[in-house]
């Protein structure tokens, strides 16, 4: 299929494939009509392939004319483009690809094209591949990695660069121009001379599509691969090897992007081992990338076993730093202060560091919602954190313009997430998990899209015409197929926090099954207790939840007013984060006027009843839908119905011990036993370790 798809991707306009299996993702196959494609003079494989996208993917008036034209508009910012039904014009060669992707996307949706400027509102928009040399993917559901492999690791095959190319265009249609192609729990192999070879063949490929590698880098690579002993950040020999390889991956790859870089974190090595601060050793790293344009992406995912509340140690650490870092150091914060969680508050390091730049993460791959299993759309909670109030510097300083340097003056800006992608046929193990890669880059590049628009993009360019019944009209496909389905993927998410952690509830997941199914109980001998469910949900005869309030952890006081005052007091606390900030007892009374029992109950209910709905929508669906994606997404949604009955089950009989309440009428008696599930949950003979 892949060499098949390729050869007509060559050949240009070809009638679309009846037969269907997700590999093509949003870029299924249009007969195109002929264009006149004119072109900046200059040569570049970049120009080309605008070039070649615009001609091959057509669907305006036959034998019109576009013009792609570099220019100097001061209009236009990073690799944004001026848009026009004659053609885009760009300050950069980018710029002219992403206009020409989205004339063509405009075509394919219905959506007029205006003569208007579109920026991205972050210079970088980048994946984070969490890919190992072995070619194992951590907290990948899609199958193995696409860029590393365990048998003849180094040789670069023909198949390596078709599927290289696919991943760059994809990634280029929506605005993605950076990857970090290796796990940020980094091995130093990854800098060595034979494996920085297998990075210049990707950088080959992926160039020609506007898309910057990147790399995750140990910091104790001096030590491992060099041979010193010591990684000091502040020892000229470190600080002379680190010039070195700098040096050295430069001369592979010209456009080499920079560094991401965990330490100090869940055993990492890093510059605190040293009595160094983060700041000296991300320092260290913008000092030998600056010469060579290079930058350093820094994680502020650190946490302690000692912290009595682990969602305030990285402001703790950070917030003391601020200033402190070179102009080319951006500090990557994940979305909520623990750790990618179905429903989080925004990190407060989101406009505490004003002197800092600061970087959004979001996870594209679902550790905590549901794996490649669980249908699950995340621009809703990426757009709920993007458009969340800091009042940092007053009332409107979004996380989205705190970081996107609307509010702080920033040299750089950026927002990264943790791909989902791997070797499985359709790139993301679910289908409708593709969506989130789509809605990602789609964000990245206007933080201001709403998730509603975004999923009818993404259902119109994928499903389209992909009718098991040719006679199905697009009149039929738009009012049957196009507004259950985007309603079911804008509820999804919701669906999930409600069967497995509502209310503010988190990190009560099985670590036995990585991170998929129930484990409020899972508290194994000896085990960090910031690594166990207890921790965080604290269920007692007394009440539920974490106490954050400024008699508890006071992590409410890491958030600016008017929050700090709002996360403290339960009757204004919104209930979507009221156990993340309070333990309350079992019958406290809900705006609902309902008992917090009783709401929890129904929660968790209608979580079931939700999944239930999505397979009727589905299976409703099925004329308008080619039979084998059919098959793939009744079969994931069947999957996800057991399970959402399975959380339900299993937290209210585990927290029934404790409120020692009586299940709410109108909730679906549990049809499993609290002894049944966690006899199903007997830990492995392996190890469990943390989430990343």
């Amino acid at each position: 299929m892949k060499k098949l798809f390729l050869s007509l991707l060559l050949l240009g306009s070809t009638p679309a494939l009846r037969a269907e299996n997700g590999h093509q993702l949003w870029l299924r196959l249009h007969a195109a009509v002929p264009v006149t494609v004119v072109a900046p003079a200059k040569s570049s494989a970049l120009l080309a392939t605008a070039k070649r996208e615009l001609e091959q993917g057509w669907q305006g008036r036959a034998g019109a004319t576009l013009t792609l034209k570099l220019t100097k508009d001061k209009a236009i910012r990073h690799d944004g483009f001026r848009l026009s039904a004659q053609g885009v014009q760009a300050n950069t060669e980018r710029g002219l690809l992403y206009g020409a992707f989205e004339l063509l996307r405009r075509q394919q949706t219905g959506q007029p094209v205006a003569d208007e400027v579109c920026n991205p509102s972050y210079e970088l928009r980048l994946l984070n591949h969490w890919d190992n040399p072995d070619g194992s993917v951590e907290r990948g559901y899609a199958g193995k990695s696409i860029f590393w492999r365990k048998d003849s690791a180094l040789v670069v095959t023909k198949r390596d660069q078709t599927l290289w190319q696919e991943y760059a265009r994809a990634n280029a249609s929506v605005g993605i121009n950076s990857s970090v192609l290796n796990n940020v729990n980094a091995s130093p192999l990854i800098l060595s001379a034979e494996y920085l070879g297998r990075v210049k063949a990707i950088a080959d490929v992926l160039r020609p599509y506007g898309v910057r590698v990147y790399l995750s880098v140990k910091f104790s690579s001096p030590v491992l691969l060099g041979g010193l002993k010591t990684a000091d950040p502040l020892d000229p020999a470190v600080v002379k090897w680190w010039q070195g390889k700098a040096k050295e991956i430069y001369q592979q790859v010209p456009d080499f992007g920079g560094f991401l870089v965990k330490a100090s974190s869940e055993g990492q090595p890093g510059p605190q081992d040293y009595g160094r601060t983060h700041a000296d050793g991300a320092n260290l790293l913008a000092d030998v990338l600056r010469p060579h344009g290079g930058l350093v992406m820094w994680r502020a995912f650190v946490y302690s076993p000692s912290d009595k509340d682990r969602a305030k140690q990285a402001y703790n650490e950070f917030v003391p730093l601020d200033g402190k870092f070179r102009d080319n150091v951006i500090i990557q914060v994940k979305n909520g202060p623990v750790d990618f969680q179905p429903r989080e508050p925004f990190s407060p390091l989101f406009g505490a560091l004003k002197k800092t730049a600061v970087m959004p993460e979001f996870q594209i791959t679902q550790e905590y919602l549901g794996h490649a299993i669980d249908l699950a759309y995340l621009a809703p909670m990426w757009e709920e954190c993007l458009q969340s109030d800091t009042y940092q510097a007053g009332p409107g300083s979004t996380v989205a313009r705190c970081t996107n340097g609307s509010v702080y003056r920033q040299a750089h800006s950026a927002m990264a997430g943790v791909s989902n992608v791997g070797l499985d046929t359709n790139w993301t193990g679910h289908d409708f998990a593709q969506a989130n890669w789509y809605a990602f880059g789609r964000l990245a590049w206007n933080s201001s899209a709403k998730s509603a628009q975004l999923a009818e993009e993404w259902l119109k360019l994928t499903f389209q015409n992909a009718a098991a019944q040719p006679a199905t009209s697009t009149a039929d496909w738009n009012a049957k197929f196009l507004p259950p389905v985007a309603q079911m993927m804008l509820a999804s998410r919701e669906a999930i926090v409600d069967y497995s952690m509502p209310l503010g509830l988190h990190h009560i997941m099985s670590a036995t099954h990585d991170h998929y199914g129930p484990g409020p109980w899972w508290a194994p001998p000896k085990m960090r207790a910031d690594w166990t469910p207890p921790y965080y949900h604290q269920a007692a005869a007394n009440g539920v939840g974490f106490d954050r309030t400024k008699t508890g952890s006071d992590a409410v006081s890491q958030y600016h007013e008017p929050l700090a005052s709002q996360f403290n007091d339960p009757a204004t606390c919104p209930d979507t984060y009221l156990l993340w900030f309070h333990h309350l007892p079992w019958d406290f009374q809900m705006k609902s006027g309902r008992t917090l029992w009783d709401e929890l109950a129904l929660h968790y209910d209608h979580g079931v009843q939700q999944v239930r709905q999505f397979q009727r929508t589905w299976d409703r669906a099925q004329p308008y839908v080619d039979a084998e994606r059919f098959a793939a997404v009744q079969n994931k949604l069947r999957a996800q119905s057991g399970s959402a009955v399975l959380w339900k089950d299993a937290c209210l009989l585990y927290f029934q011990q404790f409120s020692h309440l009586p299940i709410p009428a109108a909730v679906e008696p549990p049809m499993h036993t609290l002894e049944g599930v966690i006899t199903y949950d007997t830990p492995r003979p392996r190890g469990n370790g943390p989430a990343k």
